[in-house]
């Protein structure tokens, strides 16, 4: 675990060199297209997948997301997209 003076470090260098976030703090990056698509970048991995939930390993925690008729459209290392209904997004903390 890195000390929190590190993470003091990473928060200036983004706001004072205007770098985003989600990159300096290898955070998620979700967008969501209504209720029909969701695309992830920077997650760690998918540990379930079926039509109606989709958990993915993050950096710190879980991202998990319920719905309908999910199917994933596209996948790689980093990124996801499904499609389907989505309800719920939720993020849990390990």
């Amino acid at each position: 675990m890195a000390p929190k003076w590190g993470q003091n470090i990473k928060n200036l260098l983004v706001k004072t060199m205007d770098l985003p976030q989600d990159v300096m703090m290898d955070l998620p990056r979700i967008t969501l297209i209504g209720q029909l698509h969701i695309y992830i970048e920077n997650h760690r991995g998918l540990l379930t997948f079926t039509d109606t939930e989709v958990r993915l390993m993050l950096k710190k925690g879980q991202l998990l997301i319920k719905g309908n008729e999910f199917v994933i459209k596209t996948i790689l290392p980093e990124e996801i997209m499904l499609q389907g209904r989505i309800d719920q997004v939720y993020f849990i903390k390990e």
